[in-house]
């Protein structure tokens, strides 16, 4: 099944474009200056009944819902991973800087 010219030109920059509001969600909620105000727009508009997509059509109005969702959280929960491991070399770190050499000298 083959596809016209202009239907593989209208996919590739629906393609560019979801690309280009991933990038810009990624990066807007791993910035600390706004990532309170993406978490809480992202919520909003979950919750509210105002959509690109209303959720009174059966299954269409869920999916952005949910695929914004999923974002949110994934970004959110790498966010949290990196913070964590970055807490625990820092806490290796300062153990390492803590530990004091001594010579073992024979009580002969």
């Amino acid at each position: 099944m083959g596809y016209d010219k202009r239907t593989l030109i209208i996919l590739s920059i629906m393609k560019f474009n979801l690309q280009s509001l991933y990038g810009f969600y990624r990066n807007a909620i791993r910035n600390p200056k706004y990532r309170n105000w993406i978490i809480l727009g992202t919520l909003i508009y979950v919750l509210s009944p105002f959509d690109i997509s209303p959720d009174f059509f059966p299954l269409a109005g869920q999916i952005d819902d949910f695929f914004l969702l999923s974002i949110m959280l994934t970004e959110v929960s790498q966010m949290l991973i990196n913070s964590v491991k970055n807490k625990k070399d820092t806490y290796t770190e300062n153990e390492t800087k803590n530990t004091v050499d001594v010579d073992a000298v024979s009580m002969d």
